[in-house]
C-alpha cells in the first residue's frame, strides 16, 4: 500500500502581496546606503594671495566650506568630511561661558590635533594666512586674529 503525500502550498493571492512587499523593500534605498554610494568629492585648491584682513571674509572665504556659512558646521562640503564639522557658535556655551581665546588661535596657526578628528581635513590656517601676504608673519597674525574676533560675534547668547 503506498501512501501519498500532499505539500500544502500557498495560493497566489498570499504569494503576490509578499513579493510585492520584498520587492518595495529592495528597491527603497536607504538614506546611510545612499550618503555611502555616492562619496561627496571636495576640489582642492590652491590658497590665493590677496589683501583681504576682514574677519568674517576670510571665515567665509575660507572656512564656510566645512563649517558653513553661519559656522554650525553645515558647510556643503562637510559630507566629505571624515569627522563632523564643529558648530562653531558653541564655542562660548561649551567652555564655562568664556570664548576659548587661547585655544581658538592655536588652532588656527597649529591644527587640530585631538585624536578623535581623523584625519587632518581642516588646514593650519596660520602658515595659510602668511603666504596670502607673501609671506608677512604680521599679517598672518592679523588674519588669524580677525577671524577669531569674527568668530567671538557669532557666538550663542
Amino acid at each position: 500500500m503506498s501512501q501519498r503525500i500532499q505539500v500544502r502550498r500557498p495560493g497566489r493571492l498570499f504569494l503576490a502581496p509578499l513579493i510585492a512587499a520584498v520587492m518595495m523593500a529592495w528597491a527603497a534605498p536607504l538614506p546611510a546606503q545612499t550618503k555611502a554610494q555616492a562619496p561627496v568629492k571636495i576640489k582642492k585648491v590652491p590658497v590665493q594671495q590677496n589683501n583681504e584682513i576682514s574677519g568674517e571674509k576670510l571665515f567665509q572665504a575660507n572656512c564656510a566650506v566645512c563649517h558653513g556659512r553661519d559656522g554650525k558646521g553645515n558647510g556643503p562640503a562637510e559630507p566629505a568630511l571624515k569627522a563632523v564639522a564643529p558648530d562653531l557658535t558653541l564655542l562660548t556655551k561649551l567652555n564655562g561661558n568664556k570664548f576659548p581665546s587661547d585655544f581658538v588661535m592655536s588652532v588656527l596657526n597649529n591644527g587640530w590635533t585631538y585624536a578623535g578628528h581623523g584625519s587632518k581635513d581642516m588646514p593650519i590656517w596660520g602658515p595659510l594666512f602668511r603666504s596670502m601676504a607673501s609671506g608677512s608673519d604680521a599679517q598672518g597674525k592679523l588674519r588669524a586674529t580677525n577671524v577669531l574676533e569674527y568668530l567671538k560675534s557669532i557666538q550663542q547668547k
